[in-house]
């Protein structure tokens, strides 16, 4: 004997004729012939050192081994036969679970209203939405799709546009630029309390720039004596008067509204960017994954 081990068809192969206690009906069963069927059962044998079936011109019916494999084997193709049904349901139907990972400013700007449809319309889905600033390997963290601005994404991904293109703000409490005065360019943040964002690798984030004649991009590290990881934590932090705060704009669109705290610097701040919805394959999507692909389709198609 080689080995212990057998093909799953010549498993199902004993199991039909042991159960049916007929070659024919059970080639008839599976779409082979019986000739096939032989083969398989003799490899089957061969392969395990052991008699599985007694066969005469008239009659099939198990061995002593072959009843005790049949004990245990039927109830295990049948679970097996109900798992794979399961997932060519789950191909067909919209159900089961979608993970998500995406920064939390944008995943509040843009993802939380298609999540919210989404779920209305697929009551047997579940969204699992992880919100981390840090560049998650979508594929190694076991997630079905990430949202980043363009340049963050991962290569040889695809990419879906996702919401309406988001911008970035500089801002400030009234009674803080009262006291400090408005910066008119980038150099003379240098001279301002500025409230760092840093990343979950530890780095800072540079601010962005462009220079108002020629578009050029450049960047800016500021200092300050308030530092997070979380945007909503720096904005109030500059309705507080602590510094200014670079921010998404959607972020800080009701602080700005009510007066809390004003923009500064807009004539040197980057075009909106696009954000992306990207995930690894096209094919063989499962039915909810493609549901939630489409939806986005479809939004960004307006």
């Amino acid at each position: 004997m080689d080995s212990p081990d057998a093909p799953l068809n010549e498993l199902q192969a004993f199991a039909a004729v042991a159960q049916a206690r007929s070659f024919r009906q059970a080639a008839a069963r599976l779409g082979v012939s019986p000739s096939a069927l032989s083969h398989s059962l003799r490899g089957l044998e061969s392969r395990l050192g052991v008699r599985l079936l007694n066969r005469t011109t008239r009659s099939v019916a198990p061995t002593e081994a072959g009843a005790r494999l049949l004990a245990t084997l039927a109830p295990a193709l049948a679970d097996i036969r109900r798992a794979l049904g399961e997932a060519l349901e789950a191909a067909r139907q919209p159900q089961g679970l979608i993970r998500i990972s995406a920064p939390r400013t944008a995943a509040q700007a843009v993802l939380s209203p298609l999540v919210a449809r989404f779920l209305q319309a697929h009551p047997r889905m579940a969204v699992e939405l992880v919100a981390d600033e840090a560049l998650v390997d979508i594929v190694a963290g076991g997630f079905d799709a990430g949202l980043r601005f363009g340049e963050s994404l991962q290569p040889g991904m695809v990419a879906l546009p996702v919401g309406a293109p988001q911008r970035f703000v500089v801002v400030g409490a009234p009674g803080y630029l009262a006291a400090q005065g408005e910066p008119r360019t980038p150099a003379e943040l240098a001279r301002h309390r500025c409230l760092n964002l840093r990343f979950p690798s530890g780095r800072p984030y540079r601010w962005q720039f462009v220079q108002p004649q020629d578009g050029r991009g450049f960047e800016v590290q500021v200092e300050g004596a308030f530092t997070a990881n979380d945007q909503a934590l720096l904005l109030r932090a500059a309705q507080d008067g602590l510094g200014l705060a670079y921010v998404q704009a959607s972020l800080a669109a009701p602080a700005l509204a009510a007066g809390h705290v004003r923009a500064v610097l807009d004539g040197w701040l980057p075009p909106a960017e696009q954000v992306y919805l990207y995930y690894p394959s096209r094919r063989l999507q499962p039915a909810g994954f493609q549901a939630w692909i489409d939806l986005v389709r479809a939004d960004a198609a307006g």
